[in-house]
């Protein structure tokens, strides 16, 4: 295999990266314990009779007792690997193993590869019907013209499960998308628009399919192969070349592209011809989807038509038509609502979600992604892989289609707890939070933005109302958030509120406010007024103290510590209370809250209690039944050692005080505190079950093991969380992203944290 003169990457580092850790990218992993005897007699023998009697009984049981509803086979012969041609099965494992890989990454769809050794139609059928009873949805992959087609239309009419040729209908519903966003900016009505396909394979067909189904006219629609275009009556044209012949006197494809609003390309590289381009109509649209090298470089086509849009297969390139963006959705909606089939109807839903997708704002985790901005417009018609709400966005259409056009089995009753549901699949953070969103929705608040010239802070400010949560005060000098704001597409920036230190008219109740505060600590009026004016910390600090905002989020451009100090200038904690810092780790099963990680070193045993008291009230308010572990190194005495009175003091506090409720135990180790086995060598222990509060000893081990975690552990991390504050105020981890800062935002406006 050449190595591609653009890739990221060389030859070595990808048979590297397949050969690394462990030979391959997939591999097997039990959903349910398998560690004891009982275990492995529940799993199989005697235990496993009673599902498979279930299923005997009603087969639709198996959905409830097995894998096979969340299961997709990916299957292929390797006779059209990628761009490759046909290098047999053997060779197509990689790319049907990679295929899995990405069901699972972006739509938590399981997956296992299968490559049948044989060219032969009927013997491919023969054994893929025959697995039937084994997957919930068969995703046909890199299988030649015209096999495919058979294969895949006698697959739809044996098999009462989604059948999907990827090339082709995948292809097809991105491709259809960008079309559609690309006559939106262009102006056109698709039903008048007219379309040279060039290439008769399978892709080229499926998509030619789908957007004479979307409202392209069949006549106006010229499909081209090797030898021309296809019209009636032409030689050596098969049955499925066929259904696309148009009348036509153009023999060539050049002929064919004079005046065309838009080129589809899925055949050979360099088959688009700058010159013919030149010969198109007004905003030719072209859609040159070989692969690796496209039928025209997009700079190329540029040079000749500047007003072009411009897609191509390439991710290094605008307009990526990918299928990572389709197929993981479609089969997810599919498999919700055990869909019998995959039909026409599903596929032009799909389509049309991608594609108002795209239309949207785009989240920070795109940007982040793909280390640029992304908005709707000519070089951004399709939505990026990486955009979170393709899960949500798509598989609920596909779903909504499958029931609307008479294919679902089970569906869907409630669409918003379902759409819940689906975010939660794939971000645990979204479970966890969903209550506290809709919280803020329903009691929207003034957030401070201190950093606004920062573009995380400031995407994380337009979302905190583009969502609902509440109206941001953004502090910055105005025209350089304004400039921003443009820049990140905003259509109304006038409308956001500014703060500016230098002109705002409450400067000087703010410098009579700190001077009271700051007078007798060394600070001279001139120095308070120099604060206000240049630290934006203090500023933002001072807006929340006078009542102008209702909160701050801040931490992007300072250190903790030293963010900490500037807002402790203006701000104190609440009476009686005891700041702290809280990390929340998220998993795909749990949720747990480590304290204090960032502010008192070595607490004391009244500082303990009262740190396990707000984090339990944290944890509530977030939904869960606390039970708090006070964490040592020693285990009820085991070791012996001199740190461990203030935590048997904090505990003993705990137990005189009447007003607490929720179970709470310690001094104990980690693995004491939340592994099973451990802590069933301790039945004295008060504990009901793995702690999900953990309170440190002191600041050293807090911090360190919050750090390791976020880096280590794969899980979400969110925080450090404040906690005590007199009014809500976050700070935010310098190398936060704007989800990061929009959650922190919303918890503080929500009154989770605080």
């Amino acid at each position: 295999m050449a190595e591609e003169k653009n890739s990221s990457f060389t030859e070595r580092e990808a048979l590297f990266y397949h050969e690394a850790i462990r030979p391959g990218k997939i591999e097997i992993i039990a959903s349910k314990p398998m560690t004891t005897q009982r275990d492995l007699s529940l799993a199989y023998s005697p235990g496993v009779a009673v599902p498979v009697q279930a299923i005997a009984d009603d087969p639709a049981n198996a959905a409830r007792y097995t894998a096979k509803a969340n299961l997709v086979a990916v299957i292929s012969n390797g006779t059209a690997i990628l761009g490759m041609g046909n290098l047999g099965a053997l060779a197509s494992k990689p790319v049907m193993e990679g295929k899995a890989v990405l069901f699972k990454r972006f739509a938590d769809v399981d997956s296992i590869d299968i490559e049948l050794d044989t060219e032969d139609p009927e013997k491919f059928i023969e054994a893929v019907a025959l697995m039937e009873p084994t997957f919930g949805g068969i995703n046909l992959e890199d299988i030649g013209a015209p096999a495919c087609f058979i294969i895949e239309q006698a697959l739809r009419e044996r098999m009462n499960i989604p059948v999907m040729h990827d090339d082709q209908h995948g292809t097809a519903i991105i491709t259809a998308a960008g079309l559609l966003n690309a006559c939106h900016l262009t102006k056109r009505d698709i039903a008048d628009v007219k379309v040279v396909v060039n290439g008769a394979g399978a892709a080229a067909l499926a998509c030619t399919a789908l957007i004479k189904a979307m409202g392209v006219k069949h006549e106006n629609v010229i499909v081209c192969d090797r030898k021309g275009p296809i019209y009636p009556g032409r030689e050596g044209v098969d049955q499925w070349k066929s259904a696309h012949a148009v009348p036509t006197e153009h023999r060539t494809l050049e002929e064919a592209l004079k005046g065309a609003d838009i080129f589809l390309g899925l055949s050979a590289a360099g088959a688009l011809k700058p010159e013919w381009v030149a010969e198109m109509a007004d905003q030719p649209i072209i859609f040159a989807m070989a692969n690796p090298t496209p039928e025209i470089m997009p700079d190329e086509a540029k040079a000749v038509r500047p007003d072009a849009i411009v897609a191509t297969g390439r991710s290094d390139f605008p307009n990526q038509v990918n299928n990572v963006l389709g197929f993981p959705f479609i089969f997810r909606g599919a498999l919700d609502v055990r869909a019998t089939a995959i039909n026409e109807e599903m596929k032009v839903a799909a389509a049309r979600a991608i594609a108002e997708l795209a239309r949207e704002r785009v989240p920070e985790e795109v940007a982040a992604a793909y280390g640029k901005n992304h908005q709707f417009g000519v070089e951004y018609i399709i939505p990026a892989p990486f955009d979170p709400r393709l899960m949500e966005v798509v598989s609920s259409a596909v779903a909504k289609a499958a029931m609307d056009s008479g294919v679902a089995q089970s569906p869907i009753e409630d669409f918003d707890e379902y759409r819940h549901k689906l975010k939660a699949r794939l971000n645990p953070t979204t479970s966890v939070l969903t209550r506290v969103y809709e919280d803020a929705k329903a009691n929207p608040k003034r957030m401070v933005f201190a950093e606004a010239e920062e573009e995380v802070a400031l995407r994380a400010a337009i979302q905190f109302r583009d969502f609902g949560y509440g109206t941001p005060i953004l502090v910055g000098r105005t025209e350089k958030v304004r400039e921003k704001l443009v820049e990140l597409s905003v259509d109304d920036p006038d409308s956001f509120e500014i703060a500016n230190s230098n002109t705002y008219e409450k400067i000087e109740p703010m410098v009579e406010y700190l001077y009271k505060r700051l007078q007798r600590r060394g600070h001279t009026e001139r120095d308070v007024r120099r604060m206000v004016n240049q630290e934006r910390n203090v500023f933002a600090a001072l807006l929340v103290a006078l009542g102008e905002g209702d909160g701050m989020i801040t931490g992007l451009t300072r250190t903790f510590s030293q963010t900490a100090r500037e807002i402790g200038r203006v701000l104190d904690h609440k009476p009686g209370h005891t700041p702290f810092g809280m990390h929340m780790v998220i998993g795909k099963n749990h949720t747990t809250f480590l304290a204090d990680t960032v502010i008192n070193e070595r607490p004391s045993s009244e500082q303990l209690a009262h740190i396990a008291k707000e984090s339990a009230a944290v944890a509530r308010r977030m939904g869960h039944e606390p039970r708090v572990a006070f964490l040592s190194y020693s285990t009820f005495g085991n070791p012996p050692g001199q740190w461990l009175s203030n935590i048997r003091d904090a505990v003993a506090i705990l137990d005189a005080d009447a007003t607490v409720n929720f179970e709470y135990e310690g001094e104990m180790a980690p693995d004491a505190a939340l592994n099973a086995k451990v802590m069933a060598l301790y039945p004295f222990s008060r504990l009901s079950g793995p702690a999900n509060v953990l309170i440190m000893p002191g600041l050293q081990s807090a911090n360190l093991s919050a750090k390791l975690l976020r880096e280590l552990s794969g899980d979400t991390t969110i925080g450090p969380l404040m906690i005590g504050s007199e009014k809500p105020v976050q700070i935010a981890p310098m190398t936060s992203l704007a989800p990061d800062v929009l959650t922190l935002a919303v918890l503080a406006s929500a009154g989770v944290v605080g």
